[in-house]
């Protein structure tokens, strides 16, 4: 069975092979369109059959998926703190010579195939010394580096507003409002206040980037997907099948603290304080649809919310660091090293009725 994290990762490099495919079927076709009544023919341009075709096909794909990997696993963690100027330039030189050395591998097997000849014959290397000085390298070049652009693009973008988000947009998934079993989990750093006025606003700033790096990494591992940043609160959604499975919500948290506590001594030496946290979770049912004009974007809303930020807030009262409502621990088949503890019915600001609140200690 496929981790969420892993699953992740497919979802973001899937598109990187789609997109150069269907640049290479486009380009190949122009190409063969703008080239076939030509009487004379560059010795380096390869007769298209449909071999070199297939071979063709299957050779952008995989180097679209092998660009996506090298971008999702490699160099988003390399440019992860640069400039923007910096990681441009850096991804340019490095992508510039991994396609470089596609070309140099791919093309003499694709002259191979059309001579039918052995890769190692001189009459393929003087084919390829050929290319390098013509054109057609130039227009190789400038097709990979179109493909390269539109990739990076959808992943900046993916990137930016969320890869679920960008997925349900492209599909039109909420283009009509829907109601959405959900839970929610409100998440809010202790004492931000207090750390903004000791580290001035620009160090809080950093604090809070590399914060909120250090959490993400639960969220991707228990299948959640990051709503949104409200300054120093984090609000992270579940589907209710994605939330209840494995204790996905719960677990979460405390990989958050988990992983928190083992970069402590980094943010110590940094900001010379680690960041803690307080969470209240609930679910419900939410309506979800895209909304705006000049910007979109995709929202919920419902009693939900509103009651599970009412629920987190409560944690500096009842002097814990997560509370779970009712409704979200009968849903939770808890595992051993988890145990609820009762903290009474606690009136909810705003609410008419008193709400049964549990604390959850972790046992490790």
């Amino acid at each position: 069975m496929f981790t969420p994290k892993f699953k992740r990762y497919l979802a973001q490099i899937l598109p990187f092979g789609v997109i150069w495919l269907l640049f290479g079927i486009i380009f190949l076709l122009i190409e063969i369109a703008a080239t076939k009544d030509y009487a004379y023919r560059p010795k380096s341009v390869i007769e298209v059959n449909l071999q070199v075709f297939v071979f063709a096909m299957f050779a952008v794909t995989l180097v679209g998926l092998l660009i996506g990997t090298i971008e999702v696993l490699f160099l988003n963690r390399l440019f992860a703190k640069s400039s923007f100027l910096k990681t441009i330039l850096g991804k340019l030189v490095i992508y510039s010579l991994f396609l470089f050395l596609i070309i140099v591998i791919m093309y003499p097997i694709a002259a191979s195939m059309e001579l039918k000849i052995s890769i190692f014959d001189s009459a393929i290397w003087n084919k390829f010394y050929e290319y390098l000085k013509s054109i057609t390298f130039i227009s190789t070049g400038f097709q990979m580096f179109i493909s390269l652009t539109a990739s990076l693009f959808y992943a900046e973008i993916s990137e930016n507003i969320g890869h679920g988000v960008l997925a349900n947009f492209i599909r039109g998934k909420y283009h009509r409002p829907k109601e959405e079993n959900r839970i929610f989990m409100f998440l809010d750093m202790k004492s931000s206040t207090t750390i903004a006025e000791q580290l001035g606003h620009v160090r809080y700033f950093e604090l809070l980037k590399e914060y909120y790096y250090t959490l993400s990494d639960a969220v991707v591992a228990h299948s959640g997907e990051i709503y949104q940043y409200v300054g120093d609160e984090m609000v992270i959604s579940w589907t209710y099948k994605n939330g209840i499975q494995n204790n996905n919500c719960i677990a979460c948290f405390f990989k958050m603290k988990a992983d928190v506590q083992k970069k402590q001594d980094e943010f110590n030496k940094r900001f010379g304080v680690v960041p803690e946290f307080k969470a209240g979770l609930h679910l419900g049912t939410v309506t979800t649809g895209e909304i705006g004009a000049v910007k979109k974007d995709i929202i919920f809303t419902g009693d939900v919310l509103n009651a599970t930020a009412r629920i987190q807030a409560l944690c500096n009262t009842l002097g814990v660091d997560i509370l779970i409502s009712e409704d979200l621990k009968e849903a939770l088949v808890l595992e051993s090293k988890f145990k609820a503890i009762s903290k009474g019915n606690q009136e909810l600001r705003g609410k008419q009725t008193l709400k049964e609140l549990f604390t959850i200690q972790f046992r490790s």
